[in-house]
Protein backbone atom coordinates (compact mmCIF):
# COMPACT_ATOMS: atom_id res chain seq x y z
CA UNK A 1 0.00 0.00 0.00
CA UNK A 2 1.50 3.44 -0.84
CA UNK A 3 0.93 6.22 1.46
CA UNK A 4 0.12 9.91 0.50
CA UNK A 5 0.34 11.29 3.34
CA UNK A 6 1.46 14.65 3.73
CA UNK A 7 4.38 15.09 5.77
CA UNK A 8 4.61 18.52 6.18
CA UNK A 9 3.66 22.08 4.79
CA UNK A 10 5.83 23.94 2.06
CA UNK A 11 8.50 26.34 3.34
CA UNK A 12 7.39 29.31 1.23
CA UNK A 13 7.62 31.34 4.14
CA UNK A 14 10.52 34.18 3.03
CA UNK A 15 12.89 32.87 5.96
CA UNK A 16 12.48 29.38 5.43
CA UNK A 17 11.94 29.21 1.59
CA UNK A 18 15.63 31.01 2.00
CA UNK A 19 16.70 28.83 4.27
CA UNK A 20 15.36 25.88 1.75
CA UNK A 21 16.90 27.51 -1.10
CA UNK A 22 20.18 27.85 0.24
CA UNK A 23 20.46 31.45 -0.05
CA UNK A 24 19.75 34.95 1.86
CA UNK A 25 17.06 36.71 -0.07
CA UNK A 26 15.51 39.63 1.96
CA UNK A 27 17.38 42.80 1.34
CA UNK A 28 18.46 43.69 4.73
CA UNK A 29 20.17 40.34 5.25
CA UNK A 30 23.40 38.88 4.98
CA UNK A 31 23.78 38.51 1.25
CA UNK A 32 23.22 38.96 -2.29
CA UNK A 33 21.34 42.47 -2.42
CA UNK A 34 18.83 43.70 -5.64
CA UNK A 35 20.68 45.94 -8.10
CA UNK A 36 17.66 48.58 -8.07
CA UNK A 37 14.67 50.02 -6.58
CA UNK A 38 12.24 48.43 -8.77
CA UNK A 39 14.30 44.87 -8.04
CA UNK A 40 13.79 45.49 -4.65
CA UNK A 41 10.08 46.07 -4.78
CA UNK A 42 10.01 42.74 -7.14
CA UNK A 43 11.63 40.67 -3.98
CA UNK A 44 9.25 41.90 -1.10
CA UNK A 45 6.25 41.49 -3.50
CA UNK A 46 7.42 37.95 -3.87
CA UNK A 47 8.15 37.42 -0.22
CA UNK A 48 4.98 38.90 0.57
CA UNK A 49 3.40 36.47 -1.96
CA UNK A 50 5.54 33.37 0.12
CA UNK A 51 4.51 34.72 3.23
CA UNK A 52 0.42 34.43 2.19
CA UNK A 53 1.18 31.02 1.07
CA UNK A 54 -0.46 32.03 -2.09
CA UNK A 55 0.65 29.74 -4.87
CA UNK A 56 -0.83 31.79 -7.92
CA UNK A 57 0.58 35.19 -6.43
CA UNK A 58 3.96 33.34 -6.03
CA UNK A 59 4.12 32.11 -9.46
CA UNK A 60 3.01 35.69 -10.72
CA UNK A 61 5.70 37.50 -8.57
CA UNK A 62 8.16 35.10 -9.65
CA UNK A 63 7.64 35.59 -12.97
CA UNK A 64 7.96 39.24 -12.77
CA UNK A 65 11.07 39.13 -11.62
CA UNK A 66 12.64 36.72 -13.43
CA UNK A 67 11.34 38.17 -16.73
CA UNK A 68 12.08 42.13 -16.00
CA UNK A 69 15.95 40.98 -13.76
CA UNK A 70 17.10 38.33 -15.87
CA UNK A 71 20.51 38.98 -14.27
CA UNK A 72 19.36 39.11 -10.51
CA UNK A 73 20.71 37.17 -7.80
CA UNK A 74 17.36 36.48 -6.89
CA UNK A 75 17.23 34.15 -9.50
CA UNK A 76 17.15 30.70 -8.09
CA UNK A 77 15.44 31.68 -5.26
CA UNK A 78 12.56 33.25 -7.13
CA UNK A 79 12.47 29.99 -9.43
CA UNK A 80 12.17 27.57 -6.23
CA UNK A 81 9.53 29.31 -4.65
CA UNK A 82 7.75 29.18 -8.09
CA UNK A 83 8.28 25.41 -8.22
CA UNK A 84 7.53 24.77 -5.11
CA UNK A 85 3.91 26.63 -5.67
CA UNK A 86 3.45 24.31 -8.67
CA UNK A 87 3.97 21.29 -6.08
CA UNK A 88 1.47 22.79 -3.98
CA UNK A 89 -1.34 23.27 -6.95
CA UNK A 90 -0.77 19.78 -7.86
CA UNK A 91 1.01 20.64 -10.92
CA UNK A 92 3.53 18.44 -11.45
CA UNK A 93 5.01 19.00 -14.60
CA UNK A 94 5.58 22.37 -13.97
CA UNK A 95 7.22 22.09 -10.74
CA UNK A 96 9.96 19.83 -12.08
CA UNK A 97 10.46 22.23 -14.86
CA UNK A 98 10.83 25.17 -12.49
CA UNK A 99 13.01 23.01 -9.83
CA UNK A 100 15.41 22.07 -13.07
CA UNK A 101 15.43 25.74 -13.72
CA UNK A 102 16.08 26.21 -10.30
CA UNK A 103 19.13 23.92 -10.12
CA UNK A 104 20.68 25.72 -13.58
CA UNK A 105 20.83 28.78 -11.33
CA UNK A 106 21.78 26.67 -7.97
CA UNK A 107 23.61 23.48 -8.51
CA UNK A 108 23.63 23.13 -4.91
CA UNK A 109 19.80 23.50 -3.71
CA UNK A 110 19.03 20.74 -1.80
CA UNK A 111 15.33 21.90 -1.68
CA UNK A 112 14.99 21.16 -5.52
CA UNK A 113 16.44 18.06 -5.88
CA UNK A 114 14.29 17.01 -2.93
CA UNK A 115 11.82 18.35 -4.55
CA UNK A 116 12.82 16.90 -7.76
CA UNK A 117 13.19 13.03 -6.10
CA UNK A 118 9.48 13.51 -4.68
CA UNK A 119 7.66 14.75 -8.10
CA UNK A 120 8.81 12.25 -9.48
CA UNK A 121 8.27 9.35 -7.32
CA UNK A 122 4.87 10.87 -6.67
CA UNK A 123 4.02 9.92 -10.37
CA UNK A 124 5.72 6.27 -10.85
CA UNK A 125 3.54 4.10 -13.10
CA UNK A 126 3.55 0.53 -13.27
CA UNK A 127 3.65 0.54 -17.15
CA UNK A 128 5.16 3.98 -17.45
CA UNK A 129 7.54 2.94 -20.72
CA UNK A 130 10.07 5.20 -19.07
CA UNK A 131 9.65 3.75 -15.09
CA UNK A 132 13.26 2.47 -14.77
CA UNK A 133 14.43 6.10 -15.84
CA UNK A 134 11.72 7.54 -13.16
CA UNK A 135 13.10 4.99 -10.76
CA UNK A 136 17.03 6.03 -11.15
CA UNK A 137 16.29 10.06 -11.69
CA UNK A 138 14.44 10.00 -8.00
CA UNK A 139 16.88 8.10 -6.05
CA UNK A 140 19.47 10.45 -7.64
CA UNK A 141 17.85 13.50 -6.78
CA UNK A 142 16.84 12.43 -2.92
CA UNK A 143 20.50 10.82 -2.65
CA UNK A 144 22.20 13.76 -3.92
CA UNK A 145 19.86 16.15 -1.57
CA UNK A 146 21.36 14.17 1.27
CA UNK A 147 24.82 15.21 -0.02
CA UNK A 148 24.20 18.37 -0.49
CA UNK A 149 22.66 19.39 2.46
CA UNK A 150 25.19 17.69 4.84
CA UNK A 151 27.73 20.20 2.62
CA UNK A 152 25.68 22.97 2.81
CA UNK A 153 27.23 26.05 5.41
CA UNK A 154 24.52 27.71 7.59
CA UNK A 155 23.30 30.33 5.25
CA UNK A 156 21.61 32.41 7.96
CA UNK A 157 23.93 33.67 11.00
CA UNK A 158 20.87 34.50 12.91
CA UNK A 159 20.64 31.26 13.24
CA UNK A 160 21.93 28.65 16.15
CA UNK A 161 24.27 25.84 15.21
CA UNK A 162 21.68 23.54 16.95
CA UNK A 163 18.46 25.49 14.73
CA UNK A 164 20.93 24.54 11.54
CA UNK A 165 21.85 20.74 12.79
CA UNK A 166 17.57 19.99 13.23
CA UNK A 167 17.01 22.17 10.06
CA UNK A 168 19.14 19.70 8.14
CA UNK A 169 18.25 16.33 10.11
CA UNK A 170 14.48 16.83 8.83
CA UNK A 171 15.79 17.72 5.33
CA UNK A 172 17.91 14.20 5.27
CA UNK A 173 14.67 12.75 7.39
CA UNK A 174 12.62 13.22 4.61
CA UNK A 175 15.03 12.34 1.60
CA UNK A 176 14.93 9.00 3.56
CA UNK A 177 11.15 8.95 3.58
CA UNK A 178 11.22 9.14 -0.64
CA UNK A 179 13.99 6.28 -0.64
CA UNK A 180 11.76 4.29 1.24
CA UNK A 181 8.89 5.15 -1.09
CA UNK A 182 10.91 4.09 -3.99
CA UNK A 183 11.60 0.97 -2.47
CA UNK A 184 7.99 -0.35 -1.78
CA UNK A 185 7.45 1.42 -5.47
CA UNK A 186 9.85 -1.66 -7.14
CA UNK A 187 8.71 -3.97 -4.02
CA UNK A 188 12.10 -3.96 -1.81
CA UNK A 189 10.95 -3.84 1.25
CA UNK A 190 13.88 -4.47 3.44
CA UNK A 191 14.93 -1.53 1.51
CA UNK A 192 12.30 0.08 2.56
CA UNK A 193 12.00 -0.69 6.20
CA UNK A 194 15.45 0.35 6.45
CA UNK A 195 15.60 3.92 4.78
CA UNK A 196 12.23 4.27 7.15
CA UNK A 197 13.51 3.23 10.22
CA UNK A 198 16.46 6.32 9.24
CA UNK A 199 13.75 8.73 8.84
CA UNK A 200 12.16 8.19 12.03
CA UNK A 201 15.22 7.93 13.80
CA UNK A 202 16.17 11.79 11.98
CA UNK A 203 12.38 13.14 12.55
CA UNK A 204 10.06 10.55 14.45
CA UNK A 205 6.90 11.63 12.48
CA UNK A 206 3.82 9.84 12.66
CA UNK A 207 3.25 9.51 8.85
CA UNK A 208 7.44 8.16 8.67
CA UNK A 209 6.10 5.79 11.23
CA UNK A 210 2.79 5.12 9.34
CA UNK A 211 5.02 4.69 6.37
CA UNK A 212 7.50 2.05 8.27
CA UNK A 213 4.61 0.33 9.32
CA UNK A 214 2.85 -0.22 5.83
CA UNK A 215 6.73 -1.99 4.46
CA UNK A 216 6.76 -4.05 7.92
CA UNK A 217 3.40 -5.43 6.67
CA UNK A 218 4.37 -5.45 2.96
CA UNK A 219 7.29 -7.76 4.03
CA UNK A 220 5.49 -9.90 5.99
CA UNK A 221 6.37 -8.89 8.77
CA UNK A 222 2.82 -8.39 10.56
CA UNK A 223 3.95 -8.23 14.23
CA UNK A 224 6.19 -5.32 13.86
CA UNK A 225 3.54 -3.12 11.74
CA UNK A 226 0.73 -4.32 14.68
CA UNK A 227 3.18 -3.06 17.46
CA UNK A 228 3.91 0.29 15.53
CA UNK A 229 0.13 1.01 14.58
CA UNK A 230 -1.01 0.04 18.11
CA UNK A 231 1.84 2.77 19.32
CA UNK A 232 0.55 5.68 16.55
CA UNK A 233 -3.36 4.69 17.84
CA UNK A 234 -2.37 5.12 21.46
CA UNK A 235 -1.99 9.01 20.90
CA UNK A 236 -5.32 10.76 20.90
CA UNK A 237 -4.25 13.21 18.83
CA UNK A 238 -3.25 11.65 15.92
CA UNK A 239 -4.27 13.63 12.98
CA UNK A 240 -7.36 11.59 11.30
CA UNK A 241 -5.88 11.04 8.05
CA UNK A 242 -2.86 9.14 9.24
CA UNK A 243 -5.09 7.11 11.96
CA UNK A 244 -7.50 6.00 8.98
CA UNK A 245 -4.27 4.38 7.26
CA UNK A 246 -2.86 2.99 10.63
CA UNK A 247 -6.34 1.39 11.25
CA UNK A 248 -6.19 -0.09 7.64
CA UNK A 249 -3.08 -0.99 7.93
CA UNK A 250 -3.56 -2.87 11.17
CA UNK A 251 -6.34 -4.59 9.67
CA UNK A 252 -4.69 -5.90 6.93
CA UNK A 253 -1.62 -7.31 9.33
CA UNK A 254 -4.12 -9.17 11.70
CA UNK A 255 -5.91 -10.50 8.90
CA UNK A 256 -1.96 -11.62 7.77
CA UNK A 257 -1.84 -13.01 10.83
CA UNK A 258 -4.84 -15.31 10.82
CA UNK A 259 -4.04 -17.01 7.30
Amino acid sequence: MKLTILTGTLALATGLATLAAGQAAAPGQTGPKPKSKAETEAVIALQKAGQANDADAIIKAADDLTTKFTDSDYKAYALSLEAKAYQMKGDAPHAEVYAQQALQADPKSYSMTLLLGEVIEGHIGDHDLDRDDKLKSAAKNLNDTILLVNAAAKPNPALTDDQWAEYKKGIVAEAHNGLGLLAMIEKKYDVGISEFKMAVDLDPQDAYYTRLASCYQSAGKNDEAIAICDKLLANPSLHPTIKRFVEQIKTTATAAKKK
